[in-house]
C-alpha cells in the first residue's frame, strides 16, 4: 500500500467538515475549541501520513479526529438547524468519503527537469504563510527550490528532507497549516 492509497478521501472529507464548521459558524452557531482542535489535528495528521510516514495509528487518529468533529456537528446542527439540513451534509461526507482520489492529487505529478530520485513538495503562500519564509525553511534545510509561474513554491530532495521539511512547517504554522496546499511526489 503506497501513502496515498490508504488516506483517499481523507482531505476530502476533511473539507466537507470545514464547510459544515464555516456554514455553522455563519449561522451564529459557536464551535468548541476541542472540536476545531480535533479539526486541525486530522488535516495536520493526513498531511504526515501523505508524505509516507504511514502507519496504523496514524490512520486510526485521523478517523477519530474526523468522527469526533463530525459527531459534534451531526448532533449540533440536528438540535438547531433541524434533520433536513444535516441529511444534505451527511450526504456530502457519504460523497466524499467515496472519492476515490482527492483534489489535491489531481496536479501534476511530473516537473520536467526534476531528478527522478527526487522527491518533491509544491507549497502555495498564503498571507499568514509567505513565500519568503518558506523560501528561508528550505534554505535552512539545504532543500532546492524555486518559486513557480503559479506562485507556488517547489521545494525538492531527498525523502527525509521533505518529511522534515513538511513537519517544520507543521510545528512552525500550527493552525494556519491547513491555509497552505502541499504536494509530494516521486521523481
Amino acid at each position: 500500500m503506497t501513502s496515498g492509497e490508504s488516506n483517499l478521501g481523507y482531505v476530502s472529507v476533511w473539507r466537507v467538515l470545514e464547510e459544515m464548521v464555516a456554514d455553522f459558524r455563519g449561522k451564529g452557531m459557536t464551535i468548541p475549541p476541542q472540536v476545531m482542535s480535533d479539526l486541525k489535528s486530522a488535516k495536520t495528521t493526513i498531511r504526515i501520513l501523505s508524505v509516507g510516514t504511514q502507519n496504523e495509528e496514524g490512520l486510526r487518529k485521523v478517523d477519530q479526529y474526523m468522527m469526533n468533529v463530525e459527531s459534534y456537528l451531526v448532533s449540533a446542527g440536528q438540535k438547531k438547524l433541524g434533520q433536513e439540513y444535516i441529511d444534505e451534509w451527511l450526504r456530502r461526507l457519504d460523497n466524499a468519503s467515496r472519492e476515490k482520489t482527492d483534489s489535491e492529487q489531481k496536479v501534476l505529478r511530473f516537473v520536467p527537469g526534476m531528478p527522478r530520485q527526487q522527491k518533491w513538495i509544491r507549497v502555495t503562500p498564503t498571507t499568514g504563510i509567505p513565500i519568503e519564509s518558506l523560501e528561508t525553511i528550505a534554505v535552512k534545510m539545504k532543500l532546492s527550490h524555486e518559486i513557480r509561474e503559479d506562485g507556488s513554491l517547489l521545494v525538492w530532495g531527498d525523502d527525509r528532507a521533505i518529511k522534515d521539511f513538511v513537519k517544520n512547517l507543521a510545528s512552525k504554522y500550527e493552525g494556519q497549516g491547513e491555509k497552505y496546499r502541499k504536494k509530494v511526489h516521486n521523481g
